[in-house]
């Protein structure tokens, strides 16, 4: 699902904060202008970005050099810097949690609004309707799903909910999940399960389980007749982790039990990750690896479903059924929906298959370098399951971030002390660092990192 729970936290905007040496608490923020320097028509992506440093400075680019193992980082994609707006004083390299808009698409998106707000009743009552189902129908074919059978949403966790209050759960009935699930994702679960005297188990997954393991586990906690749902993860959140969701998809219909996978991060990452799946319910984000404007996400049902699916909210087109009911929420700011196919366009125009190749690759790479900083044999780095998974996690020192609150505080002072941002994982009774790869990263960003992190998990 969407980071924005408390897996991670988020970076205290106000008040400002100073960090006491030695502490891993609330750090003091650093504010950083940012002048877009472009065409002079406003069209097209802009030339370079100039950073004007209010307070803090940007820190050294020294490279890497204790002998770490990792083999040699991806080539850099030309240009691909330049299609974002990004602060450059700051290595972000947490594009998981809430992806990076290309300017192209902010200035599409802004072009929607500015046509919204010269006539708000044309654009909402003239032809919206038709525009978000040619939309969805786009969108659909990039993601390989039905286009009937797909409902644009705000984001994976509203798609969740609104399967979870459609299923009309009883008491005895159970909804099965496992530990590498989503917090928000669980909450969701939790609060549907106290509403409708259901309950919910949670699955341990081990880390270092192989994928006929993974099957193995789910396949044996499934209670026929009584599990009435399976959520599982196309690729968690806090692990990294790409599951075999396919086989589990499988499996669990063998058994009678209907699935919905949460493939919040597989959009504009994972290759046409609905079709093959075959579950009964999928939600992603496009926001996050699809370069969409944040606020866009899809909900796809099979059609034994549809006719059941209910929205959160009531409107003018619940007589249309699914996926008009779902999509029309009242007097709501489309234009993120709208405005989402050029980020698919961008993503293309980079090469889908060379961007999905490259962040790989440079996750790998930092996930090996920060593995060697901290003393992590490569054995023991875990691995992804897939070649085209942009994500790693590296584990941290024993005692560290073993709380969401010492997570978060230790997220807060990396970003302060050492200008990147980053997550930080607690799962298992564990610490965790999670990389990602973007075509905005370098290699000399993970290198800087590994360089100086050691010296500040040294001080909490």
């Amino acid at each position: 699902m969407s980071d924005c729970g408390p897996r991670t936290g988020r970076r205290t905007r106000a008040p400002e904060y100073r960090a006491r040496r030695g502490s891993c608490g609330p750090p003091r923020q650093r504010q950083l202008f940012l002048a877009v320097v472009g065409p002079a028509d406003g069209r097209g992506p802009p030339t370079r970005y100039d950073p004007v440093v209010v307070a803090g400075r940007r820190r050294s680019m020294s490279g890497y050099d204790h002998g770490m193992s990792a083999p040699p980082p991806p080539e850099p994609i030309p240009g691909a810097r330049l299609l974002f707006s990004l602060d450059p004083a700051v290595s972000h390299l947490n594009h998981g949690s809430f992806g990076a808009v290309p300017v192209n698409v902010q200035r599409a998106q802004q072009r929607l609004r500015d046509e919204m707000e010269a006539n708000p009743l044309r654009f909402f009552g003239l032809s919206l309707v038709d525009r978000i189902t040619h939309t969805r129908r786009h969108l659909a074919a990039f993601l390989g799903a039905d286009p009937d059978g797909t409902a644009l949403i705000g984001n994976a966790t509203t798609g969740v909910a609104v399967v979870l209050q459609s299923l009309g759960l009883r008491p005895g009935d159970e909804v099965l999940t496992t530990d590498h699930g989503y917090g928000a994702v669980g909450f969701s679960i939790d609060r549907e399960c106290r509403r409708t005297g259901a309950t919910r188990r949670i699955l341990p997954v081990p880390l270092t389980a192989t994928d006929e393991q993974v099957v193995e586990i789910i396949r044996a906690g499934l209670r026929p007749g009584r599990t009435k749902l399976l959520v599982v993860d196309q690729l968690t959140s806090a692990t990294a982790r790409l599951f075999p969701v396919t086989a589990i998809v499988g499996t669990a219909h063998a058994n009678g039990v209907p699935v919905l996978v949460d493939a919040a991060h597989a959009p504009g990452m994972l290759a046409t990750p609905v079709a093959s799946v075959g579950a009964d319910f999928w939600v992603g984000n496009l926001h996050k690896w699809g370069y969409a404007p944040r606020g866009t996400a899809v909900l796809v049902v099979t059609p034994p479903w549809r006719d059941r699916i209910e929205p959160l909210v009531v409107s003018w087109e619940q007589a249309a059924g699914f996926p008009g009911n779902v999509e029309w929420q009242a007097t709501l700011d489309y234009t993120p929906w709208l405005a989402a196919p050029a980020g698919v366009w961008t993503l293309r125009s980079l090469g889908v298959e060379r961007v999905r190749a490259h962040n790989a690759a440079l996750a790998s790479y930092g996930q090996r370098v920060l593995g060697d900083a901290l003393g992590v044999a490569p054995a023991d780095l875990p691995e992804p399951g897939g070649p085209t998974v942009a994500m790693r996690i590296v584990p941290l020192p024993a005692g560290l971030a073993t709380t969401i609150d010492a997570a978060r505080a230790l997220r807060n002072r990396i970003a302060e002390e050492l200008s990147a941002e980053v997550a930080v994982m607690t799962w298992d009774d564990r610490g965790w660092l999670r990389l990602c790869g973007q075509v905005y990263n370098a290699p000399h960003e993970y290198e800087r990192l590994a360089a100086r992190l050691p010296a500040l998990l040294a001080q909490c």
